[in-house]
């Protein structure tokens, strides 16, 4: 049997790559705005972070989710991803 291929995205805080299923994809969309897709099945351009603060503190701190989502990203935006982050890493 053949076995099938996992895909692996790259987290824009700590430049590593992990299985897509185990990150969390941030999607800048047209109706929405800028928001967590856990699932990863909503429509836009998005960004793979690992499922913890440090690597958004770092996709920030680095410009990398800015330049993923071709966008800048406002301070009350930023805050909101981490108060979210902060859900999954209890989980």
């Amino acid at each position: 049997m053949k076995t099938k291929k996992v895909p692996e995205r790259i987290c824009v805080g700590c430049k590593e790559a992990k299985e897509k299923r185990s990150m969390i994809r941030v999607v800048k969309n047209a109706d929405t705005g800028i928001s967590l897709d856990p699932a990863g099945k909503k429509n836009g351009r998005g960004a793979y972070i690992c499922k913890n603060t440090q690597c958004l503190e770092k996709a920030v701190k680095s410009k990398g989710l800015e330049r993923s989502l071709k966008t800048a990203i406002p301070q009350d935006i930023i805050i909101q991803l981490k108060e979210e982050m902060s859900t999954f890493e209890t989980r």
